[in-house]
């Protein structure tokens, strides 16, 4: 499917997949993305497998700067966008300006909330909303020694 959709129009969106796809299920993660690696990859490939249709929710830069510092993000939102909504594993794109997904998650209504392992479930942002809509939330384990924190760290190190 390998789309991009405004957050205005994920809602109305996921009701017309939902209308097209009847009992299919979809799955939400999200994420900041940056300097887009092996471990992204791998365990967006992971979090497809779970259901039917896999929806990312991307950190705007705004929002990657708040989390994460000034000097993020390294790759801008419409960059990032582009690139994953290249992946197979990945459907929908939506792109979002809060600190957290949590209004995403209410318009989305997904199946599926999943997070990655370095994450407690009862910490995962959206929980409540998902399990209350009858949902389930799962965390899938992280590749070790891939992020974007050893990149960066290995580039300064090296140059």
């Amino acid at each position: 499917m390998n789309e991009i959709v405004d957050f205005n129009e994920i809602g109305q969106f996921v009701e017309q997949l939902r209308k097209k796809y009847p009992g299919c299920k979809i799955a939400f993660t999200n994420g900041c993305f940056d300097l887009i690696h092996r471990g992204h990859v791998a365990y967006l490939e992971a979090a497809r497998q779970q259901a039917d249709f896999l929806i990312l929710g991307l950190n705007s830069d705004d929002s990657v700067r708040r989390l994460k510092g000034e000097e993020r993000p390294y790759i801008d939102q419409d960059d990032r966008a582009f690139i994953l909504s290249r992946l197979e594993s990945v459907d929908v794109i939506c792109i979002f300006e809060q600190d957290t997904p949590l209004e995403l998650i209410k318009r989305i209504k997904p199946d599926l909330l999943i997070k990655g392992g370095d994450y407690d479930l009862n910490e995962i942002v959206g929980r409540e909303v998902v399990e209350g809509l009858g949902g389930k939330v799962l965390t899938i384990p992280l590749i070790k020694g891939r992020s974007t924190t050893n990149i960066v760290k290995k580039i300064r190190q090296e140059y």
